[in-house]
């Protein structure tokens, strides 16, 4: 099954705008955590940085990880085009190594220090809600995206399966930052299948130990089998501080600061910062 870039266009955007909706919806009748005064403030720009991002990445980068699974069945390129694996044990393949590329990614932009400057961006983020899903500065979002399509050509990952992906990247993004209560023994279930709210809270503590844990975005499994799952923060939940302590005056929420972020180490920021009006 082949799609247009149109159809994937419309596709991805159809269900960016709805799950984005309901997950606000849901944050907003049942929260988590309490909301800071400047939560609304933070989103709009974490919406304007998204807006930005999705402009820049179809100009940069035209050939989408869907496109490139296309060209790559046209012309039988990629293990599993070459290999008579059936549909589904060849999508079901593919997402498995596709979630286990973006882990292995995750950890590498935590360890290197030119990585780390560009994804503290989306940890500089003082609450951790659905829209925090969407705050990656856009050289992040550009290096992801190459990074993705590598493997999606060398492997042959079918186009419907690299969408479904794509798709499911983004509505769980959305759900594993969100500000949403759900209860504990549900909590605990959903772990075995998909990473939670609650356990990707952890991610975003201030504490460096817990910072560099849960990396997952969509399956649990790599934290468990690679070392890096912590199942509660040390102080709780409800004690748990989120964000990167350098950034916290309200003014680093405005996009213009989240785009030259990784410009500078985290003290020349703050000290730059005190001098500047946002």
């Amino acid at each position: 099954m082949i799609f247009t870039a149109n159809q994937e266009l419309i596709t991805r955007l159809s269900f960016f705008i709805g799950v984005l909706l309901i997950m606000l919806l849901w944050e907003q009748l049942d929260p988590r955590r309490p909301r800071t005064e400047i939560s609304w403030q933070r989103r709009g720009n974490n919406l304007l940085l998204s807006l930005i991002n999705t402009f820049l990445v179809r100009f940069l980068i035209p050939f989408a990880a869907v496109s490139v699974a296309a060209i790559a069945l046209m012309h039988n390129w990629g293990l599993f085009n070459r290999l008579d694996l059936g549909p589904w044990l060849a999508g079901a393949l593919s997402f498995l190594i596709l979630d286990l590329i973006i882990y292995i990614q995750h950890r590498l932009f935590h360890k290197y220090a030119l990585l780390w400057r560009l994804h503290r961006v989306h940890h500089s983020d003082t609450e951790s809600d659905t829209t925090t899903g969407l705050r990656f500065h856009p050289i992040e979002i550009v290096v992801s995206m190459i990074i993705k399509i590598l493997p999606v050509f060398l492997i042959g990952a079918p186009v419907i399966a690299v969408m479904t992906f794509e798709i499911i990247l983004n509505y769980t993004s959305f759900f594993n930052r969100a500000n949403v209560s759900i209860p504990a023994s549900l909590d605990h279930k959903l772990r075995w299948l998909l990473v939670t709210p609650d356990m990707h809270r952890v991610h975003h503590s201030a504490r460096d130990v817990e910072t560099n844990s849960n990396f997952g975005f969509n399956l649990p499994w790599w934290d468990h089998l690679f070392s890096s799952y912590i199942d509660q923060p040390e102080l709780g939940y409800e004690k748990l501080k989120v964000g990167l302590n350098e950034f916290r005056d309200p003014k680093f929420v405005n996009v213009l600061w989240l785009l030259k972020q990784p410009l500078l180490n985290s003290k020349e920021f703050a000290d730059n910062s005190a001098k500047d009006e946002v």
